[in-house]
């Protein structure tokens, strides 16, 4: 049990049934009246926000989060399927269920699943992938005094704004977190 004065970014709470991640939260002590703790917190499982105040004293259970390492086989229509690499294990997941997280993924990569109970409710990829551009336009010279960008698209189909100065062919590093581009390779 923790109670809502040690409440900290990132710690993972049931709350009514819901698991929500502590994501923002304020010690409130006003000069008039009883001290409160504000937060933001954010549901695990359909990613929603909530605004809620607590008292300090307030006590909740904590959700306990499982990561495990998988690797992305394939993706079979509109799922994508995962093996674990100790048991040989095999899930499908829905697009739905993995989001955007698979947008810079290749095959045989490897990635976080999250689960609460059992059932997986997120995928972490890789924080930096080198993915190879299959398209994009040229840049044309005396264009980089701005720093201007062009999009380019990526071998797993997404698209990245890269420097004028990089070409199709090339591979680059992208930053799985903002969709940046970072560097060549």
């Amino acid at each position: 049990m923790i109670s809502a004065g040690d409440f900290r970014n990132g710690i993972t709470l049931e709350i009514d049934g819901k698991v929500l991640q502590v994501v923002e939260f304020q010690h409130v002590k006003p000069g008039k009246g009883a001290a409160f703790v504000r937060t933001k917190m954010k549901d695990i499982k359909n990613g929603g926000v909530v605004e809620t105040t607590f008292r300090p004293t307030d006590k909740y259970p904590q959700a306990h989060i499982e990561r495990a390492d998988m690797q992305y086989l394939y993706k079979d229509g509109d799922m994508y399927n995962f093996m674990n690499t100790e048991t040989f294990d095999q899930i499908s997941l829905t697009e739905e269920q993995c989001g955007d997280a698979m947008k810079f993924v290749k095959e045989n990569e490897m990635v976080k699943t999250l689960s609460h109970q059992g059932q997986i409710f997120s995928i972490e990829p890789p924080l930096f992938v080198e993915l190879e551009i299959t398209s994009t336009e040229p840049g044309f010279k005396g264009d980089t005094a701005t720093g201007a960008t062009k999009p380019a698209v990526v071998e797993t189909g997404a698209t990245v704004y890269v420097p004028l100065f990089v070409n199709e062919g090339e591979t680059i590093q992208i930053d799985t977190r903002t969709g940046e581009y970072m560097k060549r390779v």
